[in-house]
């Protein structure tokens, strides 16, 4: 495997890493999800320039159902990151508590909040439209291929991701996703590595889903632009 492309894999992972530990907040503390959170737009930044081909034929070619989706969730993605980013700034206690924001505080943590779930919801369809990328990439780490090794990470996949289906509940991912709880409960009895397991088996799930909904959009005639 070359170097290119093992720095690309390498730069997904952080990414997807970072994006789980974003996600227990005060658990880790407050220092450490700023930290994680600049890291998170370090590494965003630094994975759409690897992408910037992408970006630069985007009003090029023929768009499908399913280019149409992805481009989608792309901009969303994008926006998302930026309400978070912005809105993390003027809420920061640490990094940035100079230029804290103590007037629109209220505002800026209900867009912040709202830019948190979205954004992880987003990044998990946008993994699961590239779950194929992500499959095929991870293979190369392997000199060669594994029957068994496949369906043990089906499996591990399909149980993972049947369990998120509870995880979403226990979490109560979906009342945050309508903002129906501006604000965050956190059990600080709980263990984070729990937390974080719950919300990586919710990131399954959506990507499991994204992944089959993807699938049906690629048999959908084919758009050009005008």
């Amino acid at each position: 495997m070359n170097k290119k492309l093992m720095f690309r894999i390498l730069i997904d992972i952080c990414m997807t890493v970072c994006l789980l530990l974003l996600m227990p907040y005060s658990l880790l503390s407050e220092t450490a999800h700023e930290w994680i959170g600049m890291a998170m737009l370090i590494l965003f930044l630094v994975h759409h320039f690897l992408n910037r081909k992408w970006l630069q034929g985007i009003k090029k070619g023929r768009y499908s159902a399913f280019r149409i989706a992805q481009t989608l969730i792309v901009m969303v993605m994008i926006v998302l990151m930026a309400g978070s980013m912005i809105s993390g700034i003027l809420l920061s206690n640490h990094l940035f508590k100079a230029i804290r924001a103590i007037i629109i505080s209220v505002q800026a943590r209900q867009i912040h909040m709202f830019c948190a779930y979205w954004g992880f919801t987003v990044m998990s369809v946008h993994l699961g439209m590239h779950w194929n990328i992500v499959v095929n990439m991870a293979g190369r780490l392997f000199d060669k291929p594994s029957v068994i090794r496949r369906y043990i990470v089906r499996i591990t996949a399909v149980i993972a991701a049947a369990y998120g289906i509870h995880a979403v509940n226990k979490r109560q991912f979906v009342d945050y996703l309508l903002m129906k709880n501006h604000f965050v409960f956190y059990d600080y009895t709980e263990s984070v590595v729990f937390f974080i397991l719950d919300y990586m088996a919710i990131m399954l799930l959506i990507a499991f889903i994204s992944y089959y909904v993807g699938n049906e959009l690629k048999n959908i005639s084919y758009k050009r632009i005008v």
